[in-house]
């Protein structure tokens, strides 16, 4: 199983059962995931991206090297984020980078987002849009954060030749078959919610699109394995879902 939603370092707003290190890459393979992509929360809330990566890249090193693969933070909205994606790529051998809009202030459809996707596909970079980290409901009142607006997105992928991208935490957005006939998307189950709500998606997008997230440690591992237990999809679909279709994605990167 490979896990493509998966987060190192402190959340601020609380104390999360898996933040350690050794403990959250135990956690992982006591539950057969045997691979684990991997983002910072660091590179959320942290102004140099640069030390939150290459933290990031460190730790992935030092903890699960070849099973924690690590997913850089880039800002467009900040000055030498070229230079973020540069060590991302070159230095620390990132397959992909993690982007965030909402929380760092920009939106798809602004000329630095387009600017940077079409940087990120000429150098074969996957490219992960978290859509929300958490529900409205249960986020501070002082950091109220909306999820991102993903409908420049099919605009966008026609216009960047080869962006690759995979699309978290967004449930069953209404654009969800939108953006699989768009161009070379895939989203992820962690927030895909209601009876047989992957299949549901599944149906919709066809499994080929779909991908296995837990979005751990902010979420509970078991929420996202019952929901592929629940969905009744075929052997073939549930491996696609929890394995093949994210190593295509990865062997992509490298052919």
């Amino acid at each position: 199983m490979i896990d493509v939603n998966v987060h190192l370092h402190h959340w601020p707003f609380r104390r999360l059962n898996g933040e350690d290190p050794p403990a959250l890459v135990r956690s992982l393979r006591e539950r057969s995931v045997t691979q684990a992509w991997v983002g910072s929360f660091d590179g959320i809330f942290h102004h140099d991206l640069s030390a939150a990566n290459a933290r990031l890249a460190a730790d992935c090193k030092d903890h699960g090297a070849e099973f924690l693969i690590p997913f850089g933070s880039v800002n467009p909205a900040l000055p030498g984020w070229q230079e973020d994606l540069r060590q991302c790529d070159e230095a620390h051998r990132m397959p992909g980078i993690r982007l965030h809009p909402n929380y760092h202030g920009y939106s798809l459809a602004a000329p630095a987002a387009a600017e940077l996707l079409a940087a990120a596909a000429r150098r074969r970079m996957l490219v992960q849009i978290v859509t929300a980290i958490e529900d409205e409901r249960t986020q501070h009142p002082l950091m109220r954060v909306p999820p991102v607006d993903l409908a420049p997105l099919p605009h966008v992928l026609k216009q960047v030749a080869g962006l690759r991208v995979v699309v978290l935490n967004a449930g069953r957005t209404p654009l969800a078959k939108q953006l699989s006939a768009s161009g070379n998307v895939c989203l992820d189950i962690a927030m895909v919610e209601g009876v047989a709500g992957v299949a549901k998606l599944a149906a919709e997008v066809t499994p080929r699109k779909l991908l296995f997230g837990s979005h751990a440690p902010f979420f509970y591992f078991e929420a996202a394995a019952l929901k592929m237990k629940e969905a009744g999809l075929s052997e073939n679909d549930a491996r696609a879902i929890s394995e093949t279709n994210a190593r295509n994605l990865l062997e992509g990167r490298r052919s």
